[in-house]
């Protein structure tokens, strides 16, 4: 009469991080990684794992990325400005602070994590490469504002 369902298992595939940024290090510019990424440190530029592969991106809670941020997994525990797109699975941990727009395709969330800005479920059909891309600026009337195609939204941040 009653039956459990099947249920798939949503996670993280990649588990191995090649790289690593240390909590001392800080780096101003474009970063594309390839298969794993741990970040302890400061980014100021946009963050995207290599094209058409697996990759992870991981954020410790000491963690900063200031520019949009791509990947086929993440799990995240820092802080980034800017939106954050994640074609397969997006762990957002409780100390995680997004300050921008998240597209992903599975999600899981812990009690504590933060988001400002919206949440969009993306289609099996769609890949990387079909998703629109935005940039983050600083304005000086507002704290920050979401630049896409070529129009400007600012949005105010405030709880």
């Amino acid at each position: 009469m009653f039956s459990k369902k099947k249920r798939s298992k949503q996670g993280v595939e990649i588990t191995r991080l090649d790289s690593f940024i240390g909590s001392n290090m800080s780096l101003v510019g474009d970063l594309t990684f390839r298969d794993g990424l741990r970040l302890d440190g400061r980014i100021e530029g946009n963050v995207s794992g290599a094209k058409d592969e697996k990759n992870l991106i991981v954020l410790s809670e000491s963690s900063e990325i200031a520019g949009r941020v791509e990947a086929y997994d993440a799990v995240i525990n820092g802080t980034i400005k800017g939106d954050l797109v994640v074609t397969h699975f997006l762990e957002l941990q409780s100390k995680a602070r997004i300050l921008g727009n998240i597209r992903y395709r599975h999600l899981r969330m812990e009690c504590g994590a933060v988001l400002e800005g919206k949440l969009e479920c993306l289609d099996e059909s769609e890949s990387l490469h079909e998703i629109p891309k935005a940039t983050i600026r600083k304005e000086s009337k507002s704290p920050l504002a979401v630049v896409a195609g070529g129009r400007a939204q600012e949005e105010a941040r405030s709880l």
